[in-house]
């Protein structure tokens, strides 16, 4: 299975859409997509993960990396796990718990809540 990423402005925020399977193989096309929204001077990321339906080590690795890279440049990253995915565990969602890297991020249920700066992001 190949990778895909979309993206598209939602006033500041730059949201990338990713579908398809996060591994060794395609999550560099997901740390290109970063830097080239960081490149072009957006600051405010969203990753919407809810199309992922596998993520290996080195998808979380780059996870990892872009939160890094968006602090390191005062911006912010947000990831989109469907709702469920609280509640049932979403593949992504169990693999970054499994690790224990889950409350590193700010994690949305969709797009429109994660550029709302009045939400509040889902717990662990």
């Amino acid at each position: 299975m190949t990778l895909k990423v979309d993206e598209t402005e939602q006033g500041s925020w730059t949201v990338l859409q990713i579908r398809g399977e996060l591994d060794l193989v395609t999550s560099p096309v997901v740390r290109q997509s970063v830097h080239e929204a960081v490149a072009e001077g957006q600051h405010d990321v969203v990753l919407d993960l809810s199309g992922v339906f596998f993520c290996d080590s080195s998808g979380v690795g780059v996870l990892i990396a872009a939160r890094r890279l968006m602090k390191s440049c005062g911006g912010r990253l947000r990831l989109i796990l469907p709702a469920r995915g609280a509640e049932d565990g979403s593949h992504v969602n169990k693999v970054l718990g499994a690790l224990g890297v889950r409350r590193l991020f700010d994690v949305y249920a969709d797009a429109a809540s994660a550029i709302d700066e009045e939400c509040r992001p889902l717990t662990a």
